[in-house]
């Protein structure tokens, strides 16, 4: 698998408060707001990501949500569709099956022997609501 970019992300009931306390310690920058998700990125090193989610929101797969201690690998690759076949014919546990979210991913989550949720996604243009809350030069690639 060829990931071209990895992140972590915090799982917590309190996204906004999580968040700040990144930008506020550790030099974080938000690139995406909403309710239920904050992607930040270091003010020093652009190659450094984090993100915060709720975890009891909807794409987390139920089984998983709410554990505030929980933790997701994002993993962003050139085809996820493709990525998606070869995990599943690898018999790996299909948590999320593969779809589009409005927000702006094509994506699916399967788990490693401990329980970490891995979140495969490809970028892909979100709709006009969620354009609107990305910073200027965020948005998901185009191509």
């Amino acid at each position: 698998m060829k990931s071209t970019s990895y992140y972590p992300v915090i799982m917590t009931d309190d996204v906004s408060a999580t968040a700040a306390f990144y930008c506020s310690h550790f030099s974080f920058a938000p690139l995406f707001e909403s309710d239920w998700y904050v992607h930040l990125q270091s003010r020093e090193d652009e190659t450094v990501n984090l993100a915060v989610l709720d975890g009891r929101h909807e794409t987390v797969p139920e089984a998983a949500r709410g554990r505030v201690s929980g933790l997701i690998l994002n993993f962003e690759v050139e085809d996820a569709d493709g990525e998606y076949a070869r995990v599943k014919a690898a018999g790996l546990p299909i948590l999320q099956e593969l779809r589009d979210e409005a927000f702006g991913q094509r994506h699916f989550i399967t788990s490693d022997p401990n329980g970490v949720l891995i979140d495969v996604i490809k970028p892909i243009p979100p709709t006009a609501e969620f354009a609107a809350q990305y910073e200027d030069g965020a948005l998901p690639r185009q191509d």
